[in-house]
């Protein structure tokens, strides 16, 4: 005979296992869009190397795709001409092939965190040649797709070639070069692996002169015998930007080229924003600290929680709905701590942009978006 007190602790450790056993059962994100498309997140150096010891089982459980956030940037990866720093994405390679995740590098071009040594010939900034240019672009990427290939599934390309009224960004790649360069990247990126799965990525393509644009490049690129594979829709939104009625607008253009549809680098920000109008995709960005801009440092109130929390099961559902046209949606980051939306374009604010808070606790829209994944 059990006493009343032994009884109680045998509850007690009934009630637990049973948790456990309810936990280990529940549906991760991966599971319940099984079949729809990949499911991915953003991971940083800290969560590759397991430093982040609390990160791995949410990314095991709820993603079955890998981006890494910055070190495979050129900045990052040959900082200097000739010289390459490979540990931290050797490391980012290693965690997802010995979790079978789908990995996805990212960036081989890009306007932003490129080392200034890439477009000067000396010292005194003179700028080099369109063949020095391209010379240096090709042995850039040929270098880095070549170590990874067959290892890394999918390259980001290219990223931000156009401004909102379709026009070419004036970064010095166009300047120097000149539209040709996104062609030679995917051409050179295409000659290093050709099994890769080659993205044309890009934000703000809502607007229709910058969708318009990106739907006349990959026909275009297409006709001169060089495929893009895929193009990412980044998905930086706003409690107000975008219409997604304009969202769905473009992933239905873009599929009509032939390609894959991505959602590439999803959060979502409710901090209010220092200047009025397009702040563009400037990195570098540094607007001074206002306390009155940080306005939740405590914490979402309950209201601005669920509209958050509405906003995205809205995209969600637009997402759900093109199904047969996107293969792969990424959460730009794992944690509401770990996220760059904190730092920019002030640094040291409070926001809330991801599905998991700073306690690596699964927000209400994880919920909700595995209900209606898996809803009859």
């Amino acid at each position: 005979m059990f006493t009343v007190k032994q009884n109680a602790v045998l509850v007690g450790v009934c009630l637990v296992l049973c948790n456990l056993c309810c936990y280990a059962q529940e549906v991760g994100l991966k599971d319940a869009l099984k079949g729809k498309f990949l499911m991915g997140v953003a991971v940083d150096d800290e969560q590759a190397s397991g430093k982040d010891t609390k990160a791995l089982p949410l990314i095991l459980k709820n993603f079955n795709s890998i981006v890494v956030e910055n070190c495979m940037k050129s900045e990052v990866i040959q900082p200097e001409e000739g010289k390459f720093d490979f540990e931290q994405a050797d490391r980012f390679v290693k965690f997802g092939e010995a979790h079978k995740l789908h990995m996805v590098g990212h960036v081989l071009v890009w306007h932003s965190q490129t080392p200034k040594w890439f477009f000067v010939t000396d010292d005194k900034g003179t700028t080099v040649t369109r063949d020095v240019l391209i010379e240096r672009m090709r042995k850039h990427i040929t270098t880095v797709v070549t170590r990874y290939k067959g290892r890394i599934q999918s390259w980001d390309v290219v990223n931000e070639a156009f401004m909102d009224d379709g026009s070419y960004r004036d970064s010095p790649f166009y300047k120097i070069i000149g539209k040709d360069y996104i062609k030679l990247a995917f051409q050179f990126a295409r000659e290093a692996d050709p099994n890769a799965e080659l993205i044309y990525n890009d934000y703000s393509v809502e607007h229709e002169g910058r969708r318009d644009a990106i739907v006349k490049l990959v026909n275009d690129l297409k006709r001169e015998g060089i495929k893009v594979d895929g193009i990412g829709s980044q998905g930086h939104i706003t409690m107000d930007y975008p219409d997604f009625k304009d969202t769905e607008k473009a992933i239905i253009a873009f599929a009509g080229t032939g390609a894959k549809v991505m959602i590439t680098e999803m959060d979502l920000t409710t901090l209010p924003a220092p200047v009025e109008g397009d702040m563009g995709a400037d990195v570098y960005l540094n607007f001074k600290y206002d306390k009155k801009l940080d306005p939740y440092a405590d914490g979402l109130p309950d209201a601005l929680a669920k509209q958050l929390h509405d906003r995205y099961a809205e995209a969600f559902r637009v997402f759900l709905k093109h199904q047969d046209k996107i293969s792969r949606v990424t959460i730009w980051g794992l944690t509401d701590g770990q996220s760059w939306r904190n730092d920019w374009p002030i640094r040291g604010r409070h926001d809330y942009p991801v599905w998991f808070d700073r306690n690596y606790q699964p927000k209400p829209i994880v919920k909700t978006i595995i209900e209606e994944a898996t809803k009859k």
